[in-house]
């Protein structure tokens, strides 16, 4: 029989879509490669406070909040990355361009074109990254058959520069970052198109859903860490953030519609697996039947290029239950485009989720006897709980005795 919320319980807040947008354009304008994120850091933790949170930061930046709620132990938290793709300068060359490389996975294709500012030591210089045959009128057809990779790119810098000299002059130098433009545009239709997508957009629904809870005045079923990372583009995402009595975590990212893929770019879609391996079975189908409850538009999909912040937390030997929920990006990690329908479901299931009350109790303790441990189907599949069947979000009494008995 389909479980049923009861509305007692688990509600449907209302996410304030003109916030959201008017967030994630601000958000898109502020340069945050991976290694440059300071300016981006300021900026969330201002919201944030606006919001009515305090936060703590790691020694490099990435952030940290918490939504209180009803149970102290077995906390929940959720993440997003505020760092991008980019480029740093890894030579002058002698014609006054600038070979790069890539910050992030990303390829030159879509860097082809691309505007662009370059963070030097005494300011910043504007300009565009072009391939190195970049004129019809100059190679003729050798533009459509130069190959497509960091090596045949170069960054042409907007000031006097044909020679070596030119660049030091400015200065440019080896190490520079360079962050390209996101030049966002939302569409009477709803869609978004722009770079940096991801994840500027899973932050602001993020935030989003944290003013839609205090708006509507609910307290979370469970502590809450609101996490904002600085280093996913590169792998080590929430490694260092978390810690503390944080018993699963679930990552906001992008989703990748496609042939042969599952995602949507109108709802929200959950993954079951990425490159890091298979996500918390009992955790990702409480996000599935929020959304069949809900009537949360929703996907599954498996992603094989992809890994996200949860698998640098587990990495780091965090025993935690992890699930990814997406937004739909087409052509990510390129000329992005979402739509802000799924940025709105995205933050409406997340909304539900902090409001559920743990489906397993038991994981309130780092560790502790098999006595509710929970199953997973074998031949015949149990009934699906209903959420205000689920335990009551109370504080959690001393971890259990694990001493063996006498004799």
């Amino acid at each position: 029989m389909k479980a049923q919320v009861q509305a007692a319980t688990v509600r449907l807040v209302p996410i304030d879509r003109e916030y959201l947008e008017k967030l994630l354009l601000r958000l898109l304008e502020i340069p945050s490669p991976t290694g440059y994120t300071d300016n981006i850091v300021h900026a969330v933790v201002e919201e944030l406070e606006q919001l009515g949170l305090s936060c703590e930061l790691t020694r490099r930046g990435a952030v940290r909040a918490t939504l209180r709620g009803r149970q102290r132990h077995g906390k929940r938290a959720i993440v997003a990355h505020l760092d991008t793709t980019g480029a740093m300068v890894t030579r002058l060359k002698e014609n006054g361009r600038v070979s790069l490389a890539p910050i992030g996975h990303w390829s030159a294709r879509f860097a082809e074109g691309a505007r662009c500012t370059v963070f030097t030591d005494q300011g910043t210089r504007r300009g565009t990254i072009l391939p190195l045959k970049a004129s019809g009128h100059t190679y003729g057809d050798e533009i459509d058959t130069q190959g497509v990779g960091w090596d045949h790119v170069e960054l042409r810098i907007d000031e006097p520069c044909k020679s070596l000299d030119d660049l030091l002059a400015l200065p440019v130098a080896v190490g520079d970052y360079v962050a390209v433009d996101s030049r966002p545009e939302v569409t009477p239709s709803g869609y978004v198109v722009a770079r940096h997508l991801d994840d500027k957009a899973g932050v602001a629904l993020l935030l989003s859903l944290v003013k839609a809870l205090g708006d509507a005045g609910i307290e979370p079923a469970v502590d809450t860490n609101v996490l904002l990372t600085i280093s996913e583009e590169v792998g080590s995402g929430a490694s260092a953030v978390l810690h503390g009595d944080v018993a699963s975590m679930v990552a906001i990212d992008n989703a990748t519609p496609a042939p042969n893929q599952g995602s949507i770019e109108r709802g929200v879609t959950i993954a079951m697996m990425d490159s890091s391996g298979p996500f918390d079975y009992h955790l990702t189908r409480l996000l599935l039947q929020l959304c069949r409850d809900l009537g949360i538009p929703h996907a599954r999909d498996v992603f094989r290029h992809y890994r996200c912040d949860v698998a640098a937390a587990v990495e780091a030997g965090n025993d935690i239950r992890t699930a990814l929920v997406c937004f739909g990006v087409d052509a990510s990690h390129g000329h992005e485009r979402t739509h802000l329908d799924s940025l709105v479901a995205t933050a409406e299931l997340l909304a539900s989720y902090v409001q559920a009350p743990p489906s397993i109790a038991r994981d309130r303790y780092e560790i502790a006897p098999i006595r509710d441990f929970p199953t997973q189907p074998d031949e015949e599949a149990p009934p699906v709980p209903v959420i205000s069947d689920l335990p009551d979000a109370t504080d959690a009494p001393s971890p259990p005795d694990t001493t063996p008995s006498p004799g």
